[in-house]
This record gives C-alpha cells, structure tokens and sequence, in this order.
C-alpha cells in the first residue's frame, strides 16, 4: 500500500466576531421581551419565565469567549436572532461555495497543487445549504477542477471521515488527489433563543489535501499512519430539519428542527467512548500515547477536551499539548479539529506523531494518526 499523507490545509475565518458579552446582551434583551410580553402567562403558571445568561455562564460551561459568524446583525437584533443570508442567485457561487474556495486555495497553495492536479472534490460538513446540485460539484466548476465530487455529512465527524475517503480514494487509484473541504454555516442551525445552546457555535471553513507521498511536494507533509471510525446511534445530539418537515405543517419552524441536545448525557457517553477509541487505536499500532506530540480535538467544549486528553495520557495534557482554538472559534463542527492541526503543527519535526480526532452527533467518531515526515 501507498504512503498516503496531508500535504496541505486551508482556513476562511468570516470577517464578523460575537463576543460572549454581545451575545448576552442581546439574549437577555430578548428575555426581558418575552418576560414582558408574557407576563400575565407567568403569572398563572401557564409557562415558565425565561432566566437570563451572562458571560460568565458562558464561558465556564464551554470555554468559549467569542465566535465567528457570517452574519453578525441579524443574530444580535433581539427581534430576529437569526442571521441574514439572502438567496443567491443560481448564476452567483453560493455562500459555502465562497467559503470553501477561499480555503482550498490557501491548501493547494501549501500543498503546492493546480486545480490540474486534483481529481476530485469533497465537501464533508454538518449542514448543507441545499440538497442539490451538491455543493462540492459546484466547488470544483469554481476552482476549474475535472474529476468528480460529492457531499456528505456525519456532523461533527465529517473532516475526519472524509480524511478517510480521501485516503480510500487515493489509495485505490480512484482519484490521485483530493481535495476534502468543511464549510460549516453553524449559525443558520443553531436557536439564539436557548439559553443553554446559543453560545455554541461559529462559523468557518477548512481545506485538507490528500495525495500520495510520492507525488507530494509541499515541504510540511503528515503522513496519514491509520484512521479509525465509529458511529453509535443516539438521540442525545439532533436536529430534524429535512425536506419532508412541510409535509407535516404541525412541525414547521418547532425547536427540534434545529440543534438541540441533552448536553450532560453527551458528555458522560462521548468522552469515554473516545478515550477508549484512540487508546485503542495507539495500542494495536504500538505507540506509547507518551510518545505523541499533540491531540488535535474536537472543538466542542474546553471540559471535554481535557477529560478525554487526561484519559489517553494518563495525566492532565498541557495548553500546548492539547491546543484549545474554540475559545476564539466556538464549536465549528466538522472543522474544529482541523483548524487546531492548521494552526498547530509548525514546530513538528519528522517523527512526531500526533492524533486528530473529532466526535459529535451520531454519535461518531473519527480518530487520524498523523506522523510528519
């Protein structure tokens, strides 16, 4: 089997930032208007009174401190808390399409590849803003690429998962280079009315090359060693938008059909099951997990990250063994792991091992080991 490796990665950081301090201003702006509006209701205990955040919840609950956005007016307006993403036009590039093309080309650039040189495109995220034509065939017309691509999603997992059909793909001959990007529009899912979820997520978008070894010439390559993948279904992470909600008009606009989660039941099942995962991974390769320079996780919550780091290593993991991107980023879903592998790998040396892994709904769970060479 052909060495298979990462030859570059690529980032779009919308230009718009929410602090968690913008962001309670304008939740609790809200909660005083419904408490307000709903008086008489509360009242008689016909419904509950809305309690309002701070930032400091916010923080301490999550580790996050700020999120990126693609529209920052329309999710702090109290009256609407939704961001404002008109239609494009079928003859403009749409919003993920933007996103992405921004990404790959700063990938193919480190990876030092042409739109020539790839054979195929796949767009791996938790939210598609269509159904079809897939937004990966419309990256790869934007880009001039020939070949193939394709869509799909495993939610916060997806990177890691393409990173495995990337590899497939390659390694069958199928495609010599791929090109495997992660747009999340998180804050189009997410409800800015739910005090326990509203903090969560951000929005960005990452590229990842994948090509064999022998074809690469980008001078910072990882090697892909082994990747593991596991789903286990559960309810605990959901959102039931899909095409069929106008079918049933009861539904329409419901909180279920957007992100919603029992965030302590995730916690207690995940963490273990990923710990487990990559332990296991390490010790069917022979690696010492003392041997590994960095965990490059998931971007889902600061106490999560140490507890799952603290299981792998068997003691507490350093800031710089365990980098932490979500208290600037937020939860990117697919493409938080990838951002802390874009923005901390530059002091490997060859030989250096590491592990970037991403969990989330599903559940699933993704793990990479990556050496560089």
């Amino acid at each position: 089997m052909n060495d298979i490796v990462i030859s570059g990665t690529g980032l779009y950081t919308p230009s718009q930032s929410i602090s968690n301090e913008e962001l309670v201003q304008s939740y609790n702006a809200y909660v005083e208007a419904h408490n307000r509006d709903n008086a008489d209701a509360i009242a008689v205990g016909e419904m509950p009174a809305l309690d309002p955040s701070s930032a400091e919840f916010i923080e301490k609950a999550s580790g996050i401190k700020s999120r990126y956005v693609m529209d920052k007016e329309g999710i702090l307006d109290p009256a609407r808390m939704v961001p404002s993403l008109p239609d494009r036009p079928n003859d403009t590039q749409s919003i993920q399409c933007e996103m992405a093309v921004t990404a790959a080309l700063e990938a193919m650039s480190q990876a030092g590849k042409t739109a020539a040189d790839i054979d195929a495109v796949i767009v791996a995220c938790s939210n598609l803003q269509r159904a079809y034509p897939a937004i990966a065939v419309e990256i790869q017309d934007a880009l001039g690429i020939e070949g193939y691509g394709f869509d799909m999603n495993v939610a916060c997992s997806s990177a890691t998962f393409g990173i495995q059909q990337a590899r497939d793909m390659v390694s069958s001959g199928s495609a010599r280079c791929v090109l495997m990007l992660n747009p999340e529009i998180c804050s189009g899912h997410l409800n800015f009315q739910d005090r326990d979820s509203h903090f969560i997520f951000g929005d960005v978008c990452t590229a990842v090359i994948v090509e064999r070894a022998d074809t690469a010439e980008s001078g910072e390559q990882f090697l892909i060693v082994d990747s593991k993948l596991q789903t286990i279904y559960s309810n605990n992470i959901r959102n039931n938008f899909g095409f069929l909600n106008r079918a049933d008009e009861s539904g329409v606009g419901a909180r279920d059909k957007l992100f919603v989660q029992e965030g302590r039941k995730v916690f207690k099942e995940v963490c273990p099951a990923v710990a487990s995962q990559i332990s296991s991974q390490l010790e069917a390769l022979s690696i010492q997990p003392s041997s590994l320079k960095r965990l490059w996780l998931h971007q889902a919550n600061l106490s999560m990250n140490q507890l799952i780091a603290k299981r792998v290593l068997g003691r507490e993991a350093s800031d710089d063994e365990a980098p932490t991107i979500l208290d600037e980023y937020a939860n990117t879903s697919s493409a938080g792991s990838v951002i802390a592998f874009h923005k901390h790998r530059a002091d490997f040396s060859p030989g250096d091992r590491g592990v970037l892994c991403s969990f989330g709904a599903g559940y699933s769970i993704g793990s990479v080991v990556l050496e560089k060479r």
